[in-house]
């Protein structure tokens, strides 16, 4: 019997705030750990990014439902890469890429760690939001600065607030410098630079 497609089920949806693709409806499959950006959290980070992001090209790490990195797209952005290991959700991309015509997107069926330590590709602007209580920041924070162009950003969700928890990882997670936090319920989130390079207008 072949494969319905996820258009077929009962999905989950997100909808993108701005830019080319305003109002249309991102689906994603229930998968453990799967959670969108909620929309007032979008629009404090975009707003904090300044709106336009013409030009920027974009790494969506542990992608999700691939709202942060398709709503970069319609606000501007050059190309956005979407990592994503889980297989409903990556094939949820794959449809969400088709349903927007995002010619601009390369979503990768892989794992985040794999990727960032397999490649030297720099982006200006990068999304980190990984699964909660699996210690995935110390681990991956000292790996990005390589990937971060100059006056880059790396955007990051977390379970707890990173300005204090960045004193207790090691040396090269230190680099960072948060620019930007607050938060929303229980998501902390916030705009970081590397700590040579903290300005932002």
């Amino acid at each position: 019997m072949a494969e319905k497609k996820l258009t077929d089920k009962k999905l989950n949806s997100v909808r993108i705030n701005a830019g080319e693709w305003r109002s249309r409806i991102l689906k994603f499959p229930d998968a453990t750990g799967l959670r969108p950006t909620p929309e007032r959290v979008r629009q404090t980070v975009f707003n904090w990014l300044g709106q336009d992001l013409t030009g920027f090209t974009c790494l969506d790490l542990f992608a999700g439902t691939g709202v942060m990195g398709f709503e970069a797209l319609s606000r501007g952005a050059t190309s956005v890469t979407l990592i994503e290991k889980s297989t409903p959700a990556y094939r949820a991309l794959i449809e969400n890429k088709q349903l927007l015509k995002a010619d601009q997107a390369q979503i990768f069926h892989q794992d985040a760690m794999q990727f960032i330590e397999g490649n030297t590709l720099k982006f200006n602007l990068i999304f980190l939001d990984p699964p909660y209580h699996q210690e995935w920041l110390p681990k991956i924070l000292p790996l990005l600065p390589r990937h971060l162009s100059a006056d880059g950003f790396l955007y990051v969700e977390a379970e707890y607030a990173l300005d204090k928890a960045l004193e207790t990882m090691t040396e090269a997670a230190k680099a960072w410098k948060v620019i930007k936090q607050s938060k929303a319920g229980n998501v902390f989130y916030h705009l970081l630079k590397l700590s040579n390079d903290v300005s932002i207008t």
